[in-house]
């Protein structure tokens, strides 16, 4: 039980979540996620270039090794993810996901299985030298405001372990994604 989490990331990935302050906001919010109303949008750095375009690739527990899951795998449940080439450095990319279900490690399971695993994911690629964690960022959320309906939006800057590692694969960060620590000037 975790009272007012909402949405929640993956260990070790950073971005936007939700946490909401009292039971009526924790209902409706759910209610958000599950009925499909909230745009997520994550950025991840891959090993590989990604097929562009929406991925629809049921996830389910990894047959042997139970802390994975797996396209496939036991039980499946139905997985829809939107992938989106922002840039590429060599064998690199800057990936967009936009995941339009919630399945537990939706996007590094979506990309592993495009052949182009998330950089530093030690569970589904492999560690980097880059980066001590995944590259995987929750970068924007739109959620419904849980009493008006009205909708807001929240955005994460990018932050600077994941643009080192961009930059030390020979990746330039496009103009128009926000950074964190970035002043404009």
């Amino acid at each position: 039980m975790r009272p007012g989490i909402v949405h929640r990331l993956d260990k070790d990935t950073s971005g936007v979540l939700v946490v909401a302050k009292h039971p009526g906001a924790v209902e409706a919010l759910s209610r958000a996620f599950r009925d499909r109303l909230v745009m997520k949008r994550y950025l991840a750095l891959t090993e590989g270039h990604p097929k562009e375009g929406t991925l629809i690739a049921p996830i389910g527990r990894h047959p042997v090794e139970r802390h994975k899951m797996h396209v496939g795998g036991v039980a499946p449940r139905y997985a829809e993810t939107e992938f989106r080439i922002l840039a590429t450095a060599g064998p690199h990319a800057l990936v967009e996901a936009r995941p339009h279900t919630g399945r537990t490690h939706q996007i590094r399971v979506h990309l592993k299985h495009l052949k182009a695993p998330i950089l530093g994911d030690e569970v589904y690629g492999r560690k980097s030298p880059h980066i001590p964690r995944q590259a995987l960022h929750a970068y924007e959320l739109r959620i419904p405001h849980p009493r008006t309906g009205r909708i807001l939006e929240f955005v994460a800057p990018v932050p600077p372990d994941m643009v080192r590692a961009w930059g030390a694969v020979g990746g330039v960060w496009p103009g128009d994604i926000l950074l964190e620590g970035y002043t404009g000037a």
